[in-house]
């Protein structure tokens, strides 16, 4: 908001100071009285610059300040009874305002409130229906008292009890702070024949005795008066305001205070700091805007699109810059390696000039690595299958393998791996290969044939069965092989014929079965 141009308009009760911020700073102020000639000015002058958004501060004397204990509540029911106190105590007035100042430390721990308007709004109103006419938008209304807060906090003057008095364009102003928080402000003009030093003395005196019997101070407490005044009137200050016990003055000088603030020029009066302050960082309106401040939120929202429009089209602009040069980048660097391509091709020629002759042409040679690699990363090999037979076996104690038979399933319809015709191949060659048996461009299913035998007592039909049964499980639990049992080692099928005779041993043998595994990797 620094950057941005604004109007800054300081509203007393004699007329209206017009400035205009530039660059980063004041310009020369244009005043206007309060009368219907000085309307009609205000009223011309708002033509030349009707878009630039105006921020009104208002140093009055008809300022009134009230402190109350309200109900610690929150949301909806804070702001309707914050609007209904309000309502109460200012009711003729729009320019109202309320600021939470913390709560009480016993009891209910009230919210405590510092209540404030402008008790006399005929004394603004007429400025602003002027700029609403004109179509100017009003970013916001402010109280001369609560910009003070910022020059103290800029100023660094945060005291326990601290009395600021400035020398403003509508007058004499005393502002009390209890640390962070402003308590009360009082506004006296000065008269022709006043000088600084005296009123300043007399008005601390009665303010002093005013803050002790509206107990802000109670017996002890030092109150630090700091008074901003020109390097001139500094000595006869000094001269007129002594120390006391429960009170002590500190003077600065508007030079002193305009470095702090930021200012480059030497104000005279206080207001230029207020008005630079609000020129770099506006706060948020202190009072109601109405319906120019409507308009000034249209200024926001089309402030932003145009800065939304001049990103995009500064990312186009960068986005283009990038992508012309990056092609003139690939053009010069296509143009170089045509250039180069002949080079290479002489010397890639030599060196194959050089190379005695081979059997098979290089991409042969090639493909044939090509093809080797990929048969030794995919082609079918035991090892996978037997290592899940193996952790079967770990679990199944009882199961012994006698052997074992290894196969892959040969697929139909696959492309034969094509082989020279050799003179004088015998007639017994192993026929022909396919690719998927070799792994191309998928492993091939394999097939694993197991005899072996179960380990228990033979007259256990029972655990036989149990032993076969889990150790087929187990295999079976792998989603992709499939068990098949050729020959149980029991036969128990329901027309099978049973022979024996009671009493005798069982016959010498352990039983034996007979499986498959197909497994599809």
């Amino acid at each position: 908001m620094t950057i941005l141009a604004k109007q800054i308009f300081l509203v007393t009760s004699e007329q209206l100071c017009a400035y205009q911020w530039e660059r980063g700073r004041l310009t020369d102020p244009v005043a206007f009285s309060a009368d219907r000639a000085g309307m009609d000015a205000f009223a011309h002058y708002l033509r030349y610059e009707p878009g630039r958004p105006a921020y009104v501060i208002a140093d009055m004397v008809e300022e009134e300040f009230q402190r109350q204990l309200l109900p610690h509540v929150r949301g909806r029911s804070r702001r309707g009874l914050v609007e209904r106190r309000l309502a109460l105590l200012f009711r003729d007035t729009p320019f109202r305002m309320a600021l939470v100042q913390g709560r009480e430390a016993a009891g209910r721990r009230d919210d405590i409130y510092l209540f404030s308007a402008l008790t006399n709004p005929h004394l603004l109103q007429p400025w602003l229906k002027v700029i609403e006419h004109q179509g100017v938008p009003l970013a916001a209304v402010y109280s001369s008292t609560f910009l003070s807060l910022l020059l103290v906090r800029r100023l660094a003057l945060v005291q326990p009890h601290l009395l600021l008095i400035t020398h403003e364009a509508g007058g004499l102003r005393q502002t009390y702070f209890q640390g962070r928080h402003i308590k009360f402000s009082r506004l006296t003009k000065l008269a022709p024949g006043d000088t600084l030093a005296e009123v300043v003395a007399e008005e601390t005196d009665r303010m002093r005795q005013f803050l002790t019997s509206s107990r802000l101070t109670g017996r002890g407490d030092v109150l630090r008066v700091v008074v901003l005044a020109p390097a001139a009137d500094i000595p006869a200050l000094e001269a007129e305001c002594e120390d006391e016990p429960e009170i002590a003055f500190n003077f600065i000088d508007m030079q002193t205070a305009a470095a702090r603030v930021g200012v480059d020029m030497v104000p005279q009066l206080a207001d230029r700091l207020l008005l630079s302050l609000v020129g770099k960082r506006p706060p948020a309106s202190h009072f109601p805007t109405g319906k120019p401040g409507r308009l000034f939120k249209l200024w926001q929202t089309r402030l932003g699109l145009h800065v939304a429009a001049a990103a995009i089209a500064a990312s186009a602009a960068a986005w283009t810059v990038a992508s012309v040069w990056l092609a003139v980048n690939a053009t010069s660097e296509t143009k170089r390696l045509a250039a180069a391509t002949p080079q290479y091709e002489s010397r890639y020629n030599a060196v194959m000039a050089s190379v005695p002759p081979v059997p098979t042409r290089t991409a042969n040679m090639k493909a044939a690595v090509t093809v080797e690699q990929m048969v030794r990363t995919s082609g079918p090999r035991p090892g996978p299958l037997t290592a899940i037979v193996s952790a079967a076996l770990d679990r199944a104690p009882a199961v012994r393998i006698n052997a074992l038979e290894w196969r892959i399933r040969q697929t139909q319809g696959a492309a034969p791996v094509q082989s020279p015709v050799v003179m004088g191949q015998p007639s017994d060659a192993p026929p022909q290969l396919y690719s998927a048996d070799l792994g191309i461009p998928t492993p091939p299913v394999q097939t694993l044939h197991i005899d072996g035998e179960i380990d228990v007592p033979q007259n256990s039909s029972r655990e036989v069965l149990s032993a076969m049964n889990a150790f087929a499980y187990d295999l079976a639990r792998n989603p992709r092989v499939a068990v098949e049992i050729l020959n149980p080692p029991l036969d128990v099928r329901p027309n099978a014929r049973l022979s024996g005779k009671a009493g005798l041993d069982a016959p010498q043998g352990k039983p034996k079965f007979v499986m498959r595994l197909t497994w599809a990797p």
